[in-house]
Order: structure tokens, then sequence, then C-alpha cells
């Protein structure tokens, strides 16, 4: 049986790394490729992060290239859609099939994923659609996944609570509303070891900052903790 070449839509956080491990586990498909997107302005993962260099060191302890797209400074949307169509192309020319996300329960940006998707001729693998959030957290904790907060949304956390570990006591320490994997952009976070790693991703932490963004569903802003980690070079 031909099995479905696929690339997966990495984030660098804990959703897309359990993503990959259910994805490792179905006969049928073949991840052979982890696409990113980052700002060409400071070399970053949009609402993550984190540099580049720590995803690059992070690809290459899982063991698979990493193909990375630079959105301008001032990425409109109609400019992001153009650019995505254009590697979509690539991909398809290069013999993918199928793009795997890391979504659990937006309707709303899975459909626009899918959309984008047809217009190449591409078909879209969800793993963790609908699975249930805080069960899915515990699974990733189980199978001996590790990661860390490095964005958090300032409505819901003070900046402490970048820096804090996704273990067996990770839920108690959310507020009321917040859902347990940050579904809906609360946090989000850098997946360093686990199954799908050949090795631990080595790295420091370094200063907390905070930043403000347009609030895209009203008005004023939304303000974002942000730790910076720093790679360690492997000996």
């Amino acid at each position: 049986m031909e099995k479905l070449k696929t690339f997966l839509n990495w984030s660098s956080g804990k959703d897309c790394s359990m993503a990959l491990q259910l994805l490792l586990d179905r006969s049928e498909v073949q991840v052979d490729q982890l696409f990113t997107t980052v700002s060409s302005a400071n070399q970053r993962i949009g609402m993550h992060g984190l540099h580049e260099s720590l995803l690059k060191q992070q690809a290459n302890a899982i063991g698979l290239p990493l193909k990375i797209m630079y959105l301008p400074e001032k990425n409109e949307m109609e400019t992001y859609n153009a650019l995505m169509q254009e590697q979509m192309q690539v991909f398809l020319k290069n013999g993918f099939t199928h793009a795997a996300f890391g979504d659990i329960f937006l309707e709303d940006l899975k459909t626009y994923r899918e959309a984008q998707l047809n217009k190449v001729g591409l078909k879209g693998l969800f793993p963790l659609w609908k699975k249930d959030t805080k069960s899915l957290l515990k699974e990733f904790v189980d199978k001996g996944f590790k990661a860390i907060v490095v964005a958090a949304s300032g409505t819901f956390f003070e900046a402490n609570f970048v820096g804090t570990e996704i273990n067996d006591s990770f839920i108690d320490q959310l507020p009321s509303g917040v859902d347990p994997c940050g579904e809906n952009g609360e946090f989000h976070t850098f997946c360093y070891d686990g199954p799908i790693f050949e090795h631990a991703v080595r790295f420091k932490k370094g200063k907390k900052v905070i930043r403000s963004y347009p609030n895209p569903e009203g008005e004023g802003e939304l303000a974002f903790h942000f730790l910076d980690l720093k790679p360690i070079e492997s000996t």
C-alpha cells in the first residue's frame, strides 16, 4: 500500500509534537517534513516567540527535515495566503499529498485550512481533532513528552507563568476558563523531549518580556508574556 506522503505544520509546541507521535503510529502515513513560518524581521515563530536557531535544533533532534517559510514584517492576510499557496504548490510538485495539523477543536480554522489546501489539490490530516483536551494533555505527559510554556496571555496569566513545565500538576495551575491545551490561544509551549526525539533539545532560559498586540475581536490591545529561550549547542 502506498503511504500518504505528508508534511506536518510545525509550531514547536506540544500539540504538533503529539500530532507527530500519532501520525508516526499510523502505518498508512509517511511524515517526510516539518513546515514552519517564521518572521523575516526577527527570525521567530509567530505567537510562540521561539527563535529559529532553537527551532532548527529541535527539528534536528527529531530527525526530520525542516522547511521554513519567511513572512514579511507587514504580513497582511492577502500576502500570507499568496505565499502559502506558492509553497503548497512546491510541496505538491515534490510528491506530497497531505498536510497535517495539530488543531483540536477550532472549526473555523479547520475549515479555512481545508479550503486553502483544496485550491492546490492537497488534503488535510488532523490527528488530534475533537479529542478531549484534558485527556490529551494527560496523554502527552504520560507518554514522556516534556514541554515548557514560552508565551502566555496577560488576560489570564502573570509573567511568572512563562517557564512553567507541562507535567501532572499543570492543569491545576490554570485559571478557570483556560483550555488545558491552550487551544484558544491562552498559552503556547516549546516541546524539547519525548518519544519523537532522538535526543533532548538543550536550552537555557533567557529574559521575560511583555508585548502588546491589536485585539482582533474588538478595541484596545492584548498583552502577552514571553520567555526567550537560548539554545545550548550539543557537544
